[in-house]
């Protein structure tokens, strides 16, 4: 009993030395489909290194990019269950949990990235970020990529030169739409098979921002590309309504203010990358940029503004005309 009794005091004794044992950090993966020189990746490696720098030992970051845990159409069952914290998917994406994101894929709503800021910014806009809540998923901000661009393989001046082309697009029913409004059939296909898709002749054409279409090299295999700024490619970073309810308050507002920091970050990368990128196309010679007159560019506008109607009642009526107000 002695022996016993003296057992337990000194290992008492060593616990007390030792000092209460240190908690674990809440850990954070991040998850996303991009390498880390764009503007995702520079965001979210930017979140990670102030949380570091502020919440060490109570919060840590881990990125992984390029698809290392899930693509996109995967990683918002994947945060649902707790296999990863947090993911920015591109606006597309959020179909199957809201009607109403729809909205930024609504061919020529916005005139350029100033009208995005203002509305997403407006009170209309920060609404739109709990739109998901009931399905368990939280909107924390949304990221630029910037306006879209078409390429083709024959010239696009007018809407009648896209007839009986063929175009991938994300899988969005709006992305659809569109082009069926100018006669061309669209092509639901990932991201990650559209410069082979192109290079075999698969599909005429895609649409997207400069700098992806830089990054990903479509400026060498597709000889045109019409400037129309047509459309947006927008992110929307994302946690489970679970996660964020359990997190500290204390820690969640330092951890929503370092994602702020982040997202303003990777949007200035987004707009400077848009203009160099765009500029790296020109000097390469590969690609001819095609600059829309303004009777041109209307033209294109009266074709595809239909689809606004079309899916105004799934939006909503009051979001639509909020957003074509930030244009003023």
């Amino acid at each position: 009993m002695k022996l016993r009794f003296l057992t337990s005091a000194v290992a008492l004794t060593a616990m007390l030395l030792a000092g209460p044992v240190a908690a674990e950090p809440i850990l954070i993966k991040f998850s996303h489909v991009v390498a880390e020189n764009t503007p995702k990746g520079q965001m979210a490696n930017k979140f990670r290194d102030l949380v570091a720098e502020r919440l060490a030992g109570k919060v840590e970051v881990k990125v992984f990019p390029n698809s290392q845990l899930f693509g996109d159409n995967k990683v918002l069952e994947a945060m649902l269950l707790g296999d990863v914290q947090m993911a920015a998917p591109s606006l597309s994406k959020f179909s199957r949990y809201t009607n109403s994101l729809q909205l930024f894929d609504l061919p020529f709503l916005f005139n350029d990235i100033a009208a995005v800021d203002k509305f997403q910014n407006s009170a209309a806009g920060q609404k739109m970020l709990n739109s998901m809540r009931k399905k368990g998923i939280v909107g924390l901000g949304y990221l630029h990529n910037g306006m879209k661009q078409l390429s083709a393989s024959s010239p696009l001046r007018t809407p009648a030169d896209a007839s009986g082309l063929k175009f991938r697009i994300m899988t969005s029913d709006v992305l659809a739409a569109q082009f069926e409004a100018v006669n061309a059939t669209p092509l639901k296909k990932p991201f990650s098979e559209v410069f082979t898709l192109l290079q075999t002749k698969a599909i005429d054409g895609q649409e997207n921002t400069y700098s992806n279409i830089y990054s990903k090299k479509f400026y060498e295999i597709q000889p045109y590309i019409t400037e129309s700024n047509h459309g947006l490619l927008d992110y929307m970073v994302v946690t489970s309504a679970e996660f964020w309810m359990d997190l500290p308050e204390d820690l969640k507002g330092e951890v929503k203010k370092a994602l702020d920091e982040a997202i303003a970050f990777g949007n200035q990368v987004a707009m400077k990358k848009s203009i160099e990128d765009k500029q790296k196309i020109v000097d390469s010679k590969r690609s001819e940029i095609i600059t829309l007159t303004p009777a041109e560019r209307a033209q294109w506008v009266e074709v595809m503004k239909p689809v606004w109607k079309k899916f105004e009642k799934e939006i909503g009526a009051d979001l639509v005309d909020a957003a074509y107000n930030s244009n003023k």
